[in-house]
């Protein structure tokens, strides 16, 4: 097997020496993951950054380029980059889910990415994929238009990235440690921010907070990014509504609404029309959106203003968006699935009709009982955990790519069920103890080339039910359907939208219910599925899936690349 592996590291080498011609013609951009200092909520911490930035640096490409990355990690922690929403058409190498397509790129090491666009075309973000390090390590991706083509919507007078994230006063390692040490929830963050600030309502921040610039009567795009790690979030500016035209860079029919909904992972990009008094100043505004029962969350606000060109003094008071309450599950869900494709000519949408095969699984926080001689800080003193069809994910010693190229036996199993393997009244008020434990396991599920896939998400209440926000590498899906309760396989898919579904990368399954998905998969390699809530990932609600190459040479895995990370 080790023969059969450095045989292909050779012929790998010479093809790499083949492209180099084509590679010097990619524009190149440069990643130093590194510590810095910044000062925030009264104190001073060191986070990690990429090139010193919070949030890191904004990639600006048009659709269907390529370009190359070159990571160095200066930091002191095992880190890998992923491209959010990219799909990397047969270039999983890159991708970046950490033991998934790759090993870790350790301190002191480099890795060149080659990152793919292809239909791509709005904004997307790249985050840290391994520990906790996404909590400062992510900026966002703009993709425009082909040069010579245009929006699908006026041609708005500036565009403005807003990033939403989070803020602790510990260090994210720290956190981390301490709660996969505790088996209970990790402690809530200090503070959520807008474009790394957490704005006026919190201690030392007045000075710092992010302002933009606006003219009365002109049109602002902006391009927002969810880059917190544990909460969907809502989202609005004071007396000004925003129109949705895309989200997860595919555009949509407009949707104008005076708040959003954007669960970790989203992007959205909304017109903002300056139609207020010139005179005034105006908060925009984020705060969670959380409908569990007993789950800890950071209930505060972050703001940011919007302020009119020619207004000159700060008013005594500025008036804060009228968002929904916390637990507004109808206002969430409303928000969320009103949305629908632009389905155009130009913008088509091409949902799969003659599926192939289903995949139903349930989505679940779970339990595991107390190790003897510990103590453990999840409920009745179990240990929390996560899981899809009821498998908590085990993360592998080498990553899952590799060892499906090389044909190293032992890494992973290809059993990951396409059915629940236990049926029961998912969303019961009350689920006995015995369903609440999951099985460890790395499981993946294997699908033939250019099949048509259905995923259909059941969401459980064992534990605490709650929404989950669940993203697919290496694809974007139709969300064809979705509802609360059981899905029933008979009826609900008599109610798909088959014409004009929104287009998505990350989707929210709603509390006790469940959402469904359709996408072809016409591209071969290792792709992860899992939820993009931090904790519910760390917990083990994910899996992979390994599409096969197909039988022609534009259908097959491209060549791994030269310096890939060993394990």
């Amino acid at each position: 097997m080790l023969i059969l592996k450095y045989m292909h590291i050779l012929l790998v080498t010479i093809f790499a020496n083949s492209l180099c011609l084509e590679a010097n013609n990619f524009r190149r951009y440069r990643f130093v993951v590194k510590e810095a200092s910044y000062k925030r909520l009264c104190e001073t911490k060191t986070i990690l950054t990429v090139n010193g930035k919070f949030p890191g640096p904004t990639l600006k490409v048009h659709k269907d380029e390529t370009i190359i990355v070159d990571v160095f990690n200066k930091g002191k922690y095992n880190i890998t980059i992923h491209w959010h929403g990219v799909k990397q058409p047969r270039n999983p190498w890159t991708d970046g889910p950490e033991y998934i397509t790759q090993c870790p790129i350790q301190p002191g090491n480099k890795f060149s990415q080659k990152v793919i666009f292809s239909k791509e075309e709005g904004t997307l973000w790249w985050h840290a994929h391994s520990d906790w390090s996404r909590a400062t390590v992510h900026g966002a991706i703009i993709i425009y238009p082909k040069p010579g083509s245009d929006y699908p919507f006026p041609k708005p007078h500036a565009e403005v990235p807003i990033i939403l994230g989070e803020w602790w006063k510990e260090d994210i390692m720290t956190v981390l440690e301490d709660f996969v040490a505790s088996g209970g929830q990790p402690i809530d963050s200090d503070a959520y921010t807008i474009n790394g600030q957490p704005g006026d309502l919190y201690p030392c921040s007045n000075n710092d907070t992010f302002k933009m610039k606006v003219k009365y009567g002109k049109t602002y795009l902006l391009r927002l990014v969810n880059a917190d790690m544990n909460e969907i979030l809502f989202f609005g500016i004071a007396k000004h509504n925003l129109t949705v035209v895309g989200v997860d860079a595919t555009y949509t029919k407009q949707l104008t609404r005076d708040y959003i909904v954007i669960s970790p992972g989203q992007t959205m990009d909304c017109l903002l029309h300056a139609d207020q008094d010139e005179n005034q100043y105006y908060y925009m505004a984020a705060k969670p959106y959380v409908n569990g029962v007993g789950v800890d969350f950071d209930n505060t606000t972050t703001t940011a203003i919007v302020q009119y060109n020619g207004t000159q003094q700060i008013p005594s008071s500025i008036e804060l968006p009228i968002l929904p309450p916390f637990n507004d599950t109808a206002s969430a869900t409303n928000f969320s699935f009103s949305l629908r494709s632009l389905n155009t000519k130009l913008h088509p949408s091409s949902v799969p009709l003659n599926i192939t095969k289903r995949i139903v699984s349930t989505i679940s926080v779970n339990v595991f009982p107390c190790p003897p001689g510990q103590t453990c800080a999840g409920p009745n003193g179990t240990r929390l955990a996560a899981s899809m069809n009821n498998i908590s994910f085990v993360n592998p010693p080498i990553d899952i790519l590799e060892a499906y190229f090389y044909q190293i036996n032992g890494v992973f199993g290809k059993n990951f069920p396409i059915f629940p393997p236990l049926v029961f009244n998912y969303t019961a008020d009350f689920i006995p103890l015995e369903l609440e434990i999951p099985k460890r396991g790395t499981q993946v599920r294997v699908i033939k080339y250019n099949s048509d896939i259905e995923v259909v998400f059941q969401g459980t209440n064992a534990v605490a039910g709650i929404d989950h926000p669940m993203h697919l590498h290496g694809f974007n899906f139709y969300v064809v359907g979705w509802g609360f309760g059981n899905f029933d396989e008979e009826n609900d898919p008599l109610n798909y939208n088959l014409i004009d579904p929104q287009i998505r990368n990350t989707i929210i399954v709603p509390k006790n219910g469940w959402t469904a998905i359709r996408f072809k998969a016409d591209n071969p390699g290792v792709w992860f599925m899992h939820c993009h809530f931090e904790r519910h990932l760390t917990w083990g609600m994910e899996t992979v899936f390994i599409v096969r190459s197909g039988r022609g040479p534009t259908e097959r895995v491209l060549p791994p690349p030269a310096d890939m990370p060993p394990c």
